[in-house]
């Protein structure tokens, strides 16, 4: 295990490194321009999509759901630990300045977002059972004409989804129960299996229904939190944007308990691998579930890709950085990380009751984050194995939340090292599903591009309507 776990710090090292978040910016950077700025150009029409009269017209056989649930359930596996975690330890590692390298990506990801959702759309195809499934490896086989990368995505998905998806969210979940209200972790194992069995055994419409109502309420729940600290230290904001937007191009020379170590290149880096880690735009994971959409064309799903982004990164993650930095915690507290910084942010805005919106918040977005991931891994393992492995794939997802979230009684003294172990390698291989996305991404930048047109001619000719 050892020699595994060195193996796999030198490949996280490059995937993570700086030529894959030049590759993954630049993607965006590049269809942003191809496509011209469709990130700001349709903008409001991504508003009206989200809030307004929904398009396309659905029948009783129709296995699709709608674009919004799809959305819920993307945001479900996509708003998660990285938000309070994730963010927490960006700043501890990359300083103030790593706020602004996350939002920056975070604008061309909303570009690339679109672009593999429009492309997961027109690519998807119907199994056996009437599902519409699609995503990544759908587009490089079926429109790249690139199978062997549709295999490799398919294989990285499938087992990033065993860390990332279950057993390190589960641990997420019973962690942010016993911080904030002393539950015991096999307790919170066993009530948190069986609510997720409840419903993923109802397939696809279950799970979309389930994040409909819990993913705009979980965010709303965290964003009020977040607000009424930012109101409370608004006097704070001016100078932690601008401590923010000064560090971000010139290193930190004496700032009172400042990390050593803080540069600039931490802040890019940091930042940038943060944001994309956060919002998985370029990762491919969330086409697999937009591409299920009740949709008429597929920008119109493109957009609810941008939204995505928008709110996942520019709002919520936003949030908890400016938590952090108003509150003094970030340099108050220097030895802090991840969601004991984000958790000390909030005590300190809200008091004792900062802890439970925290907790809850944790519990919540990591809850959310296996019930997303789970379409994804089922998704993946559908295109490899065929639908006869979908039982054998709940059976896997339970067995392994139960062992994250109680891992310290079902596995003793080993468990936290095993957990450590899965989410290193979970991160590794979320990363290697970039590669062949974006290959993908880049090699059908024309189709991308004519769809566009056309869906521009379209409401140009009122045949798509907002």
């Amino acid at each position: 295990m050892q020699t595994i776990m060195e193996y796999n710090g030198i490949i996280n090292r490059f995937i993570w490194g700086d030529p894959m978040l030049i590759l993954l910016v630049g993607t965006g950077i590049y269809l942003t321009l191809l496509l011209g700025f469709p990130q700001f150009r349709y903008f409001g029409l991504v508003w009206k999509e989200i809030f307004g009269k929904k398009g396309g017209v659905k029948d009783a056989s129709d296995q699709s759901i709608s674009s919004f649930a799809a959305t819920a359930t993307a945001m479900a596996a996509t708003v998660g630990t990285g938000n309070i975690a994730g963010v927490a330890t960006a700043l501890h590692l990359g300083g103030p300045g790593a706020l602004v390298w996350m939002l920056a990506s975070a604008v061309f990801g909303m570009c690339t977002k679109f672009g593999e959702v429009a492309l997961a759309v027109h690519f998807r195809k119907k199994d056996e059972h009437g599902d519409w499934r699609g995503g990544t490896m759908y587009i490089l086989e079926h429109g790249a004409g690139q199978k062997w990368l549709a295999i490799l995505f398919a294989l990285f998905a499938f087992l990033a989804s065993f860390g990332i998806g279950a057993a390190v969210q589960a641990n997420s979940t019973a962690e942010g129960l016993a911080m904030g209200f002393g539950v015991d972790p096999l307790y919170s194992g066993v009530v948190l299996a069986v609510l997720v069995g409840l419903v993923i055994i109802g397939g696809l419409k279950s799970l979309s229904t389930v994040t409909t109502y819990l993913v705009p309420f979980m965010a709303v729940f965290y964003i009020i939190g977040s607000i009424i600290v930012l109101v409370t230290n608004a006097s704070m904001i001016p100078q932690a944007v601008a401590m923010a937007c000064r560090h971000a191009f010139s290193d930190p020379m004496a700032i009172p308990g400042a990390i050593a170590g803080w540069s600039v290149r931490m802040a890019v880096s940091k930042g940038i691998a943060r944001g994309v880690f956060s919002n998985e735009a370029g990762l491919g994971s969330a086409p697999m579930v937009h591409a299920t959409a009740n949709v008429d064309h597929p920008i119109r799903q493109g957009l609810y890709g941008i939204f995505e982004v928008f709110m996942d990164t520019i709002i919520i993650c936003s949030m908890t950085a400016l938590v952090i930095m108003t509150t003094g915690s970030l340099t108050g507290q220097p030895e802090l990380s991840g969601a004991q910084l984000s958790l000390y942010a909030f005590e300190m805005g809200l008091g004792a009751t900062g802890k439970y919106v925290l907790s809850i918040g944790l519990a919540l977005f990591a809850f959310t984050t296996i019930l997303g991931w789970y379409w994804y891994a089922e998704t993946a393992t559908t295109y490899l194995f065929g639908i006869w492995f979908k039982p054998v794939m709940k059976l896997i997802w339970i067995v392994l939340i139960l062992m994250g979230a109680a891992g310290g009684q079902i596995l003793g003294t080993g468990a936290r090292a095993f957990l450590t172990n899965l989410w290193d390698m979970a991160d590794t291989l979320n990363g290697l599903m970039a590669i062949p996305n974006l290959i993908g991404l880049l090699l059908l930048s024309g189709v991308l591009r004519k769809l566009v047109s056309e869906f521009d001619a379209k409401r140009k000719n009122g045949d798509i309507k907002f």
